[in-house]
């Protein structure tokens, strides 16, 4: 059964084929600004041997701490993957807090399920799973965003409690009170 897990080294194989199917759905381009996105960006040159995955693996932990040095605009953030023994389905990312444009399209809470493995519910139960962990990272009411025309990420967030507040720049926002 799936859940959710820090990054681990054992599901190298797996994300591997994971990230291609990202990339066979063009996502990783100079225009896509997902955490997906910048991954593919920022670390697929090194992920295909196991020091430089170890090394990738390393450097998402790393980003949970506050003293972590990263970009001026970016906060501390918790990254879990969903993974069932070495098989990984997909990713979730925790935003300590909220910068502006977090606050406008990012959110606190991100995620992603890899292609072959959508349809399963997954997005639903990693959701669930998240909450109490940004509910023990202080953040009382969570923000989470998605695109106008992605039906399936709107029902995964007010599934999850999500409630609507508007809608901004081609994004609608939904906050899910933790309490």
């Amino acid at each position: 059964m799936p859940a959710l897990s820090p990054p681990v080294v054992a599901v190298h194989q797996s994300f591997l084929a994971a990230m291609a199917e990202f990339v066979a759905e063009g996502r990783g381009g100079p225009d896509d600004f997902s955490m997906v996105a910048r991954e593919i960006q920022d670390f697929s040159p090194t992920w295909d041997t196991p020091a430089g995955f170890a090394e990738y693996v390393t450097a998402l932990r790393a980003q949970a701490l506050e003293e972590t040095p990263r970009p001026e605009h970016f906060v501390p953030s918790t990254t879990l993957w969903w993974v069932d023994g070495s098989s990984y389905y997909g990713r979730l990312a925790i935003r300590h807090r909220l910068t502006p444009n977090l606050l406008e399209v990012g959110g606190h809470i991100g995620y992603d399920v890899r292609p072959t493995a959508r349809g399963n519910g997954y997005a639903t139960a990693m959701l669930r799973a998240a909450l109490p962990i940004a509910r023990s990272l202080g953040i009382e009411s969570a923000l989470l965003t998605c695109d106008t025309a992605n039906v399936i990420s709107r029902r995964v967030i007010e599934t999850n409690g999500g409630v609507f507040e508007d809608e901004r720049d081609g994004k609608l926002r939904f906050w899910i009170p933790l309490p």
